[in-house]
């Protein structure tokens, strides 16, 4: 029992100290996944989708090899399961994509941009912790389950046992999923890499490169947490194989949509002894004064807030829109735009391929209304 208590204190305060630097250096780097999207929409500029990219090549390369040393498996998280809501992913996706833009960032980046300063994102933070945790246990919660979640694809009808690529490309092909799961994460990590690298700018950015690859490994280095530390064989309580100090009890890594929902849920049951702080809301708080330390330390710390009514209506509407999506879709541009990716479930391809377009639209939305209101 003092064991399985020590690895629910000891989970949380390593999560916290990987989300401080992830924090730190999304800080100094300006990492943004819709600074990403706005640079390619409005000047052609692909720095920060490199940045991304690199950043999604050390977590896939990083999570892998910690599943082929057999620390873990990552077929125990809930993004590769055989049944597949792809419409979820596709709609919640969409919905938080356009959230980002109009909130002027994802939850990350909101969470990083309130760590210095910014007043406009703890308005978004809180608006979306609200929306997330009625889309967990609420009014929009009744809306997700009955009218989205039923519309499922069976991958277990290709012979699939789980949801990513690997497993799909073996059950197609019919050839052994070890083989697969040996060379395709490696071989995705490194294109993704060589596309990041082959950019003169990305190289000569030296910081940007840097922050990338410790993003991305702060990814990997969460499912070590939660895989290898957090786990045990057989829970003394239940007798079952269980993961600590997670909200899903399952393998997790880092994400901000329902761990946003779970920090505001603790913080409104502080008493109740029976709320206790998870990895995911070490997250939250580890990712939040890693940002808070770098900004001082940088002196990029301001205060900044709305300028006019309609800037305060856009964050809102943007902050409601990305807790409903963020659930709905199982994660945000980390949750599913790395942590999920990382797994190479197809959940989050289509996840992330829809928070993209989203925010695309948003922003043409945006440009427009600037131009002619």
């Amino acid at each position: 029992m003092s064991s399985a208590m020590t690895t629910a204190t000891l989970v949380p305060l390593l999560t916290f100290g990987l989300a401080f630097v992830f924090g730190a250096a999304a800080q100094r780097t300006h990492f943004c996944t819709l600074g990403a999207v706005a640079d390619i929409n409005a000047f052609g500029d692909w720095r920060r989708m490199r940045m991304w990219a690199l950043a999604i090549a050390v977590a896939i390369a990083g999570a892998h090899a910690l599943q082929q040393m057999g620390l873990l498996n990552l077929g125990k998280s809930f993004y590769t399961g055989t049944a597949v809501p792809w419409v979820s992913h596709l709609i919640g996706g969409f919905l938080f994509g356009v959230g980002m833009a109009l909130a002027s960032g994802c939850g990350a980046k909101s969470i990083v941009r309130a760590g210095g300063g910014n007043m406009k994102s703890w308005v978004v933070l809180l608006v979306f912790a609200i929306s997330a945790y009625m889309s967990l246990k609420g009014l929009f919660g009744v809306w997700r389950v009955t009218a989205l979640d039923p519309w499922r694809w069976q991958t277990g009808g290709l012979g699939a046992t789980q949801s990513d690529l690997s497993s799909l490309l073996a059950a197609v092909g019919g050839w052994p999923k070890a083989t697969i799961s040996g060379w395709l994460p490696y071989l995705i990590a490194l294109a993704l890499a060589a596309w990041a690298f082959a950019s003169p700018n990305f190289r000569e950015q030296r910081d940007g490169v840097v922050g990338s690859v410790l993003i991305g490994a702060t990814v990997a280095g969460t499912w070590y947490v939660s895989g290898v530390i957090g786990y045990l064989a057989e829970d003394p309580n239940t007798l079952e194989e269980a993961f600590v100090a997670t909200n899903s009890g399952r393998l997790e890594s880092l994400s901000f949509s329902a761990p946003l929902a779970y920090t505001l849920e603790l913080l409104m049951l502080w008493s109740d002894k029976s709320r206790v702080v998870t990895l995911g809301i070490a997250g939250v708080l580890g990712m939040l004064a890693g940002a808070t330390v770098m900004s001082l330390l940088t002196r990029e710390f301001r205060w900044e807030g709305f300028t006019t009514r309609e800037d305060l209506a856009h964050h809102l509407v943007g902050g409601a829109l990305m807790g409903f999506g963020g659930v709905t879709a199982m994660g945000c541009t980390i949750g599913q735009g790395l942590t999920g990716i990382s797994t190479l479930a197809i959940g989050s391809v289509l996840s992330l391929a829809a928070i993209i377009g989203g925010a695309f639209c948003a922003l043409r939305y945006l440009a427009w209304r600037a131009e002619y209101a």
